[in-house]
């Protein structure tokens, strides 16, 4: 293999999200965890399915299912939770995401990558950076930094910001009744 070649080839972790199959460059994955017991926190977007303790450090966990549109993650003997670790901002960010099932890492060729089609769907294809034929089957490379961009991570990772902030609002109307 030549050096352009390699270049151009990067390792995914393919998983499913219902019955479509998705992939995450494992740049950014940390590690792959057996389903254990979420812990709801008030007050996060419905696709927040609350935080996870792993050796000491607790991590978001959200439904990636759900919020991209395809159906809450039904949890199973097969349930898996990728830890994700990314850079937003030159700050690393560390998310769990739910998973149906993990299934392996494969190598990717990016130049075989086509562009999503500009569909009417309830699945939000802005997250997704391209799709990929292998074996007979799509598999969808996402988007990380749409996933969660600024706007979606104040909301999971700074809520108690939000929750100062709509306090306030709240306590300022009720002054005025």
């Amino acid at each position: 293999m030549d050096d352009t070649t390699s270049q151009n080839i990067i390792q995914i972790l393919t998983f499913r999200l219902g019955d479509e199959l998705f992939a995450l460059d494992v740049s950014c994955v940390r590690e792959v965890l057996d389903l254990v017991e979420i812990r709801k926190v008030p007050n996060t977007p419905d696709f927040m399915r609350g935080i996870i303790n792993v050796r000491g450090n607790i991590i978001p966990v959200v439904d990636l299912g759900w919020k991209l549109g395809i159906k809450k993650t039904e949890t199973s003997i097969n349930t898996r939770i990728v830890v994700m670790d990314f850079n937003k901002d030159n700050d690393s960010t560390i998310v769990g995401a739910m998973a149906d099932s993990v299934h392996e890492v494969i190598d990717l060729d990016i130049s075989l990558l086509q562009d999503t089609p500009s569909i009417n769907s309830r699945m939000k294809t802005d997250y997704i950076k391209g799709i990929a034929n292998s074996n007979d089957e799509f598999i969808m490379l996402l988007d990380l930094d749409r996933i969660f961009s600024d706007v979606e991570l104040e909301g999971v990772l700074d809520n108690d910001k939000q929750d100062d902030v709509s306090t306030t609002s709240d306590n300022t109307s009720e002054a005025t009744d």
